[in-house]
């Protein structure tokens, strides 16, 4: 089955990007993989307390995850995957999309601040001639109706 690999941080693009993803999914029968990555700086603490803040991140991560999953379940009825990974973003998502030859396409939010679309997207699309899967981002400010009548 064909998955849609969408990311899970704090901005609120991550929203546009996970309707679009389920509704796509609910639409071709695909599957949803959430990523979401916890970055290496969280943890430069004693031994003791990075195990702390790393479980502590991968509750709020599973925590905010479950939103997201339930309503992919209740509205759409797809049952996103969830991976958890530490280090840095852009590798992640490239190891995951090499690991996992379902995934078809990854789903990207932009941001809409004046200073671009966001990290992410910014690096995501500097690699995107040499992806072996499309990329699709959606704009931040689209209406949830906007998505709906283009999925």
């Amino acid at each position: 089955m064909r998955k849609f690999l969408v990311v899970l941080d704090d901005s609120r693009e991550c929203l546009n990007a996970m309707r679009f993803a389920a509704l796509r999914a609910a639409h071709t029968g695909a599957g949803v993989t959430i990523l979401s990555v916890i970055p290496p700086e969280e943890f430069q603490h004693w031994i003791g307390v990075a195990d702390i803040m790393r479980q502590e991140a991968r509750e709020r991560i599973e925590a905010h995850f479950e939103v997201f999953a339930k309503w992919m379940r209740d509205r759409q009825g797809i049952d996103p995957e969830l991976v958890i990974r530490e280090g840095e973003p852009v590798t992640e998502i490239l190891d995951l999309i090499r690991e996992d030859t379902q995934i078809g396409v990854l789903v990207l939010g932009a941001g809409i601040d004046k200073s671009g679309p966001g990290p992410l997207v910014t690096q995501m699309s500097k690699t995107s001639g040499s992806l072996p899967i499309p990329i699709t981002i959606v704009p931040g400010e689209m209406s949830k109706e906007r998505l709906e009548a283009i999925t």
